[in-house]
């Protein structure tokens, strides 16, 4: 049986803490939504977060531009 790189994988949006090094899976799913764009992220390519605002981001740019004080 072939299998597809989402085969097995919870469908939907994650829920993830974030932290310093890394994120644990809250809720299992197939993407994230960044806090600035709001346009869907797939956890395999997810870059950017905020530890201090639990939030993730698509870009450098984004996130840049949400932590500038």
């Amino acid at each position: 049986m072939l299998m597809n790189k989402d085969s097995g994988r919870t469908p939907g949006e994650a829920k993830l803490q974030y932290g310093p090094n890394g994120f644990r899976v809250i809720r299992a799913g197939q993407y994230v939504t960044c806090a600035q764009s709001g346009v869907p992220i797939p956890l395999e390519e997810l870059r950017y977060w905020s530890v201090e605002h639990q939030e993730p981001y698509a870009t450098a740019r984004l996130a840049t531009e949400r932590l500038k004080p």
